[in-house]
């Protein structure tokens, strides 16, 4: 029971930080592009809390598996949609203008509000409530609306309307592309941190050359003659420069025989071995049985924020590349049940273990948010670059169904993986 609170507790922090910082990206560059944040939520499903600074409504909501930044205008924005016939309660100021709009049931009543029937409304170019005061069919009224009202939604959440010029389209293109990548730069640089805060706090790092810092007793590299100090320049004929390359490249050949080229002292040499194969979550691979030089300067430790994501990256990368090598397999990817299995594991191994991971996902979120699928950041980002090219967006029409149908498709995924996840941790 305490093993699994703790789990779920870490699980919590891990998302809630990733989560937090992704959408803060977003949320940042869409202020200082001038495009109004309506809404910077954490979680997902119905709200827990609510509340406002300024002119942006924060709120944490049921479900921890997610949230979003809605800004005026953009996809993840319905707009405020009174249709004709809605019952509303409208506040208005000194001047007579519409500063506050009731929309809800779960909200009593404004003070000194006026009940107002809507037959029409336009609160994104000239701003203005029509509709009967107090039930009076008899006259139809028209009520000026402040740019900078609120209305409160159905479900109470308070949030700013969003007139034309404060609108996501309304910034400049390479101001909505900036917004689009700010999202996954926020996780890279997260990783950054994390990995340097890794390296101070244990108070050694490990190297990134090809450099043996450790040979196994009784490993393949023992057995074919590799000791601590020699330098693999060469795996298969293939030049190494780093050891997240050598990793990647001994990792890519379980159970075949494979030549090194081994710098030992002032000599090279080749040595031939065959990788012990090692299954992980499903996938195979080669382990030879070396360990990296560590270093322990205080100069090496801060710079292992960059070193460490480096090689995060480049081993997300390879992944990626290799998705759909000998054959596509949802045991290559991993949804959130694989997210909290590995939790577990981390949270028992220790905070170090946990912030490891933390960055591991920052790194893995970061880039799948950039691929080029519609509903991801790098799916918008490709319409940007589309706009750039054509100079003019595509219709809101086509991009609404290019988006409708990238959500329909990682919804899909997710449910595969997710499914797949439970089969692979929990079943089998």
């Amino acid at each position: 029971m305490h093993n699994t609170l703790l789990t779920i507790i870490t699980f919590i922090f891990i998302f809630g930080i990733l989560v937090f910082v992704h959408e803060l990206g977003h949320f940042f560059f869409a202020k200082k592009s001038g495009v109004l944040v309506r809404e910077f939520s954490i979680g997902m499903g119905p709200k827990l809390v609510a509340f406002r600074r300024g002119t942006t409504s924060y709120t944490i909501r049921i479900l921890p598996v997610g949230g979003y930044v809605r800004m005026a205008g953009a996809q993840e924005d319905e707009g405020d949609e009174l249709q004709p016939g809605t019952m509303v309660t409208i506040q208005t100021n000194a001047a007579n203008e519409v500063i506050r709009i009731n929309a809800s049931q779960k909200k009593q009543t404004l003070f000194q509000g006026i009940p107002v029937q809507i037959s029409a409304v336009d609160l994104v170019d000239e701003l203005w409530i029509k509709g009967y005061e107090n039930g009076d069919e008899s006259e139809i009224k028209t009520f000026h609306v402040d740019h900078d009202a609120t209305i409160i939604e159905a479900d109470g959440t308070e949030v700013q309307i969003a007139p034309k010029d404060v609108q996501f389209q309304s910034a400049k293109l390479w101001q909505r592309a900036l917004i689009n990548f700010a999202g996954s730069l926020n996780n890279f640089i997260l990783a950054i941190v994390v990995f340097a805060i890794i390296g101070l706090m244990q108070g050694f790092v490990p190297s990134n050359s090809t450099q043996l810092g450790q040979v196994i007793d009784n490993s393949v590299a023992q057995k074919a003659g590799l000791k601590a100090g020699d330098s693999i320049e060469k795996v298969a004929g293939k030049p190494v420069k780093n050891w997240t390359e050598l990793q990647t490249m001994l990792q890519s050949r379980p159970g075949k025989s494979t030549d090194l080229a081994v710098k030992q002292g002032t000599h090279t040499k080749e040595i031939t071995l065959t990788p012990t194969t090692v299954t992980s979550n499903g996938q195979k691979f080669g382990q030879i049985g070396v360990q990296q030089v560590v270093k322990r300067g205080i100069g090496d430790r801060l710079l292992y924020g960059f070193t460490g994501a480096y090689s995060t990256a480049a081993n997300v990368l390879h992944a990626l590349a290799n998705l759909f090598h000998g054959g596509f397999s949802l045991n290559k990817l991993g949804g959130p049940v694989a997210i909290f299995a590995n939790t577990e594991q981390a949270a028992q191994a220790g905070f170090i273990s946990v912030l490891l991971l933390l960055a591991f996902l920052s790194i893995n979120i970061g880039i799948v948010n950039l691929l080029p699928i519609p509903a991801l950041d790098g799916g918008k980002l490709l319409l940007n670059i589309i706009e750039a090219i054509r100079r003019k967006p595509l219709s809101e029409d086509k991009e609404n169904m290019v988006q409708i149908a990238g959500f329909i498709f990682l919804m899909l995924l997710m449910l595969a993986v997710t499914f797949n996840d439970v089969i692979r941790y929990f079943i089998k």
